[in-house]
């Protein structure tokens, strides 16, 4: 279809499968209705209105696999709200609705809603989904362009539920009522339907906007996991008894230039820490201990070392004391395997009373520290995706 304007002397040619009944020239804005009978006369001159960042009317677009075009483009607003509706038609005919406000699109088809809505109810259901009532209200034409197959001008409420990322929209012109089903869609879904790198900035929270994270499906995904980790740390560790490797004493004066090395011991099983115990009879004075954990298959190697140090004495009319004889320490995760242990003892040169440490080593149950600490992990993560998809919510409705 070809269309003069003349206003500002611009023809419009475009391909399109209807009536067209309105005509709004891309160029100048100029409204013109087709008269029956008549062609085209002009119906209105429209206000100068700011097109930036819009696509133009003829623009090509592929939804799943169907080439569009956009006939027509309209900007609507709501007290301080506004918002930009392009039509769009495929060559065999078919209409998508596409919106954006703020930068967030909405891609909406036409669909066929048997109850009336003009009651406006909090909620109403489609697909065994239940949306609620965002608003209604009566939207103000601000600018057009294009061709249209309906008059633009007409008196139409607004009345929106949602049900993020789905959104339920009604077009009521007097007792006639359209439904309309959308959807949020991406700006990089945008960007490759127009083959385009320029878009509208976003801003603020779209009206179907999802939340980034969807809270439920994630706690279900955790306990899932928290399942498995509690069911697999129980198998593998259902027949785990503690497995004592060393209990001896070793004198200080013996192995003050050697090291004491343990016999060989086998590990059987999933990882655990290594708990070693010492015990020495210091007295206002210390002792240390060095420990080697030694890999006999692959030769690596482990250290840790504990001091023992225990004081005592009366000091302005009190006794205190500080340390003690005994210590604990753990080498923590240690995989089933052949080892040995390499052992230095020191004390206080000075110390001639105490000549001994007792040293006990087992291979306990495995600690249960890190699954703990994976639940607690979990649980705060979740807890805080609630929070913050209540905030996302509320910022949403104001």
């Amino acid at each position: 279809m070809t269309v003069p304007c003349y206003n500002c002397n611009t023809t419009t040619t475009l391909e399109v499968n209807f009536e067209v009944e309105v005509f709004a020239c891309p160029a100048c804005n100029y409204v013109y209705k087709n008269k029956e009978g008549a062609g085209f006369s002009l119906y209105m001159k429209s206000q100068p209105c700011s097109f930036e960042n819009t696509f133009e009317i003829g623009k090509t677009a592929v939804f799943d696999n169907v080439d569009y075009q956009v006939t027509g483009l309209v900007i609507k607003s709501h007290q301080d709200f506004e918002w930009r509706e392009y039509i769009l038609q495929s060559k065999n005919g078919n209409f998508l609705y596409l919106s954006e406000s703020d930068g967030h699109w909405i891609l909406l088809n036409e669909i066929t809603y048997d109850t009336k809505v003009g009651n406006h109810p909090l909620t109403v259901e489609h697909n065994e989904i239940t949306y609620d009532r965002y608003d209604y209200y009566y939207p103000k034409l601000v600018a057009s362009k294009g061709f249209f197959d309906f008059d633009i001008y007409k008196n139409v409420e607004l009345i929106e539920y949602i049900h993020p990322p789905f959104l339920l929209s009604f077009e009521k012109v007097g007792h006639q009522q359209t439904a309309f089903l959308g959807k949020h869609i991406s700006n990089r879904a945008i960007k490759k339907a127009f083959a385009t790198t320029s878009l509208p900035s976003k801003r603020g929270i779209g009206q179907v906007q999802p939340f980034l994270i969807n809270v439920r499906n994630t706690a279900l995904i955790f306990c899932g996991i928290a399942f498995l980790i509690l069911i697999t740390h129980w198998f593998l560790n259902k027949d785990r008894v503690e497995q004592k490797v060393l209990d001896t004493s070793i004198a200080f004066d013996e192995y003050a230039k050697k090291d004491f090395v343990t016999p060989s011991f086998e590990l059987k099983g999933s990882s655990a820490p290594l708990t070693i115990q010492l015990h020495s009879n210091v007295d206002n004075s210390w002792a240390n201990v060095q420990v080697a954990l030694i890999n006999e298959k692959n030769g690596d190697e482990v250290y840790a070392n504990k001091d023992i140090e225990y004081y005592h004495g009366y000091t302005d009319g009190e006794n205190w004391t500080e340390g003690d004889t005994s210590e604990e320490f753990n080498i923590c995760g240690v995989a089933a395997g052949k080892y040995h242990l390499t052992i230095t003892p020191m004390k206080a040169k000075e110390d001639t009373q105490n000549q001994t440490v007792h040293i006990q080593a087992s291979w306990s149950s495995p600690s249960t520290r890190n699954v703990w600490m994976v639940y607690i992990f979990m649980t705060v993560f979740v807890v805080a995706i609630y929070y913050l998809e209540k905030s996302f919510e509320q910022k949403r409705w104001e």
